[in-house]
């Protein structure tokens, strides 16, 4: 398959991350420093981040990172999900780890993780989408908690996050099967709550659109370095702010008036209960199963 290796660097580097990240977390430590520590890590290790890295608490599912005003501290349920590319092919990869004394989120996070290692367990079987749905369903119920319904794995392909096939996280009676020679990523969310999530307010996070023409300097300048670094796929206002300075939001704001980005919302669990989630991506060849991360 094409680029299987630039798929698997991505997916090492992911890894190494990871545990970096999981040595480095500690309760009240500003989400901040922890976005910096960590994308800094990924381009020390050769890659680039393939989206700004999510650190969600709670009841946010995904879809959250800290502006460089925010003080937001680390603390609750916290999904740190990564995301590593070597040249476009991507290594999507996520984590739960609880900051509360008692460790009160130790059985959902348990949930999430275990209905991630049953899907990736029947992928041999060649199952179809609604089958690798029921498997990370019943996992979950099983340990008594819901599963997040309208949220999915996806597909994976060169510079997007988000190709093709959704991979639900329940039984959807979706017939459809994993095409051979493609990435995955396949990504559980549990939760004590309703399981579904709605779209909250901005998670400071964007991509491009279209390359469009703006008078506004920094603006041009926004797309010139985003479209080089990352084309189509997101990026943050944090580093936005780090390299364009103070005038960075009036740019931004101006590039979505013009409809060159997009502005993705904070994805938000309904009964506002918290959610943990478990990530990993998955090559589907013709003989077997790689887990990159």
């Amino acid at each position: 398959m094409k680029n299987q290796e630039d798929y698997k660097k991505a997916g090492e580097i992911s890894i190494k991350v990871k545990e970096y990240a999981k040595e480095l977390i500690k309760p009240d430590m500003p989400l901040l420093e922890i976005a910096q520590k960590i994308e800094r890590k990924i381009e020390e290790l050769g890659g680039i981040p393939a989206f700004p890295v999510n650190l969600s608490i709670n009841d946010v599912a995904a879809h959250y990172h800290p502006t460089l005003q925010d003080e937001t501290k680390a603390s609750g349920l916290l999904k740190v999900d990564i995301g590593v590319h070597i040249n476009g092919f991507i290594a999507d990869t996520a984590f739960s780890i609880d900051l509360t004394p008692d460790n009160q989120h130790k059985e959902l996070i348990k949930a999430s993780e275990q209905a991630l290692e049953n899907a990736i367990s029947i992928l041999n079987k060649n199952p179809t989408l609604n089958e690798i749905g029921k498997e990370i369903q019943e996992t979950i119920e099983s340990k008594g908690f819901s599963p997040i319904v309208n949220l999915s794995g996806h597909g994976l392909e060169e510079y997007n996050l988000h190709s093709g096939i959704t991979i639900p996280n329940y039984a959807n009676n979706n017939e459809n099967k994993l095409d051979d020679d493609n990435a995955y990523a396949i990504e559980p969310f549990a939760t004590t709550g309703e399981g579904k999530i709605y779209e909250g307010p901005s998670s400071n996070i964007y991509s491009v659109i279209e390359l469009k023409n703006t008078r506004n300097q920094t603006a041009r300048k926004i797309l010139d370095y985003v479209w080089d670094k990352y084309q189509m796929l997101p990026f943050s206002l944090r580093e936005m702010q780090e390299k364009f300075g103070p005038m960075t939001r009036l740019a931004l704001r101006e590039l979505e008036q013009i409809k060159a980005i997009h502005n993705y919302p904070q994805l938000i669990e309904k009964s506002h209960k918290p959610v943990s989630q478990a990530e990993h991506t998955i090559i589907k060849t013709k003989d077997n199963i790689i887990v990159t991360t």
